[in-house]
C-alpha cells in the first residue's frame, strides 16, 4: 500500500513539472480583443464646413436653444427661451460612449435664458432680470444645492430683453443688456421722428456692466456701467490669453425705412455694420447717436440726431470697432479657440455665431458661423464663413430658414459645437482625417 501511494505522489509531481516547462496538453491562454470603438454618425450634409471637418448632429432637438458653455470633461450645457408654458432652464447633453452624439440628457431649471457660462466650478444663467448660479460638481450634469441669485431685477422691456454673460478670470462678471428700443426715438420705429437727446435709455440699458460673480443678492445699481453706446452686446466673451472682454454688438434697424430721403434701398441693407470690437472700461460705442458705416470705416451721426448718411459730427470721439461685419446677420454667441485642441489656421481667434437677418432686401443674411484669426492678442482684422447652409438656401423671411445659429462653443478636445434656435439641434464640428 505504501508503494503505491510512494508512486501516486511521484506521478503527481512528474505531470507538475511537464507541466511548468510548458507541456502537456493544456489549451493556449485565450486572446482577449479589445472592443471596437463606437459607430461614428454620418456627417450631416445639410449645412457645410471647411475640408477636413464634419458637422456631426450632437442632438437632434432640445427645445429653443439659445447660448452655450461646455465643461473640461466635455458636457455640453445649453440655455433654453421659455415658449409658451413650456421650455426654458438648462439642459445639459453628455456622450458617454465616445460617438459624438450625446446619449445621456438631463434638464433642470425652468426661467427663458440666454447668456451662459461656466467659471470655477459655477454655471451662471442669465434670464431676461437675473443672473443665476447653479454650483456643478466636476463629472456632474446637474447642479448640487439650491439656486442662487447673483443679479436680480434687470431691466427688460420692450426690445433686447436678453441678457448675455460672460466671466473674467479675476471673478468680474460681465452683463450685456441691450437697448429697448431702435433708436430712441420718442415715438419708436416712426419715420421721420427724431431721437431723445440725451437718450435716456441709457442709463440702464445699451451697455455693458460689470459684478462681482461671488456675490449674491446684487441688483444694477451695485454694477459698473463697464461699456456704454452698445445697442446690443448679444455676443460677449473673455480673450483667454489677454483677459480682454470682446463683444460683436448688433447695428440698429431700418435707416431706409425710417428715413427714405437719405438712404438707398441697398443702403437699408448694407448699413450699418455689426461691430466686432474689444470692450474697454469706460468706451462708448455711440448709439444711439451714432452707427458704423462699413462702406468707409466711420462712425456717422444717426439721421435721428440731424445726421445726412455723411456727417461725423459727435461720432468723431466714439469708440470704433475692429471689426465692422455685414450689417443685420444678427451675431448672437461668440467663442474663443483653446489653443492647440484645434488644427492649424484655427488656433487662436473667436467663432461667432449669427442668427440671421429679418430686414433685408431681397434676400436675409448671415444663417451661419464666422471666424475671425487673431494674431496675438490682437484681430488681425480679417473674417471668413466658417460654417454655413443652416438656412437651406436663400429666405426672404427669418421664419423660412431651416435653422438659425444662435450658440456657438469650443470643447477641450478642438470641436465646435452650435445650438440652433428654431428646433433645437445642436452639431458638433470635429476634425477628420
Amino acid at each position: 500500500m505504501r508503494k503505491l501511494q510512494s508512486a501516486g505522489i511521484m506521478a503527481t509531481a512528474a505531470v507538475a513539472a511537464i507541466a511548468a516547462c510548458g507541456g502537456g496538453d493544456d489549451p493556449p491562454p485565450q486572446v482577449v480583443e479589445p472592443p471596437p470603438p463606437p459607430e461614428q454618425p454620418p456627417c450631416d450634409r445639410s449645412i457645410t464646413v471647411p475640408d477636413g471637418f464634419c458637422a456631426i448632429v450632437f442632438h437632434t432637438g432640445v427645445g429653443r436653444a439659445r447660448n452655450l458653455a461646455v465643461a473640461a470633461n466635455g458636457d455640453v450645457f445649453v440655455a433654453l427661451r421659455r415658449s409658451g408654458n413650456s421650455g426654458g432652464g438648462i439642459v445639459a447633453l453628455r456622450d458617454s460612449d465616445g460617438d459624438n452624439r450625446a446619449d445621456e440628457v438631463r434638464a433642470f431649471g425652468s426661467a427663458g435664458a440666454s447668456g451662459i457660462a461656466l467659471h470655477d466650478g459655477s454655471l451662471y444663467l442669465a434670464t431676461d432680470n437675473e443672473v443665476l448660479r447653479y454650483a456643478i460638481a466636476s463629472g456632474s450634469l446637474t447642479p448640487s444645492g439650491s439656486t442662487e441669485t447673483i443679479v436680480e431685477g434687470l431691466p427688460s422691456a420692450r426690445n433686447h430683453p436678453t441678457k448675455s454673460v460672460a466671466v473674467h478670470p479675476d471673478g468680474s462678471l460681465f452683463v450685456g443688456i441691450g437697448s429697448p428700443s431702435n433708436a430712441c426715438q420718442v415715438t419708436p420705429r416712426t419715420p421721420g421722428v427724431r431721437g431723445k437727446d440725451p437718450c435716456d435709455e441709457l442709463a440702464t440699458r445699451a451697455g455693458i456692466w460689470r459684478f462681482s460673480a461671488d456675490r449674491t443678492g446684487q441688483t444694477q445699481a451695485d454694477g459698473e456701467r463697464f461699456s456704454t453706446g452698445v445697442r446690443n452686446g448679444a455676443a460677449l466673451a473673455v480673450h483667454p490669453g489677454s483677459g480682454d472682454l470682446y463683444a460683436v454688438i448688433h447695428g440698429r434697424d431700418q435707416l431706409r425705412e425710417l428715413w427714405p430721403s437719405l438712404y438707398s434701398p441697398e443702403d437699408g441693407s448694407e448699413k450699418p455694420s455689426e461691430e466686432f470690437a474689444r470692450i474697454d472700461r469706460g468706451s462708448d460705442f455711440g448709439w444711439p447717436y451714432c452707427y458704423h458705416d462699413p462702406s468707409n470705416n466711420r462712425k456717422l451721426l444717426a439721421p435721428e440726431y440731424g445726421g445726412d448718411g455723411e456727417e461725423v459730427g459727435r461720432c468723431a470721439d466714439m469708440n470704433m470697432p475692429a471689426i465692422g461685419l455685414p450689417a443685420h446677420w444678427a451675431p448672437n454667441d461668440m467663442a474663443f479657440s483653446p489653443g492647440d485642441a484645434f488644427p492649424q489656421g484655427y488656433r487662436n481667434g473667436a467663432f461667432v455665431a449669427f442668427h440671421g437677418s429679418w430686414n433685408r432686401t431681397p434676400f436675409q443674411g448671415g444663417y451661419n458661423i464666422v471666424w475671425i484669426p487673431f494674431e496675438g492678442d490682437d484681430p488681425t482684422g480679417e473674417w471668413s464663413v466658417f460654417a454655413d447652409g443652416f438656412s437651406g438656401g436663400r429666405v426672404s423671411s427669418s421664419n423660412q430658414a431651416d435653422y438659425r445659429p444662435t450658440g456657438v462653443a469650443a470643447g477641450p478636445d478642438g470641436a465646435l459645437y452650435v445650438s440652433d434656435s428654431r428646433r433645437g439641434r445642436i452639431w458638433k464640428i470635429v476634425v477628420v482625417s
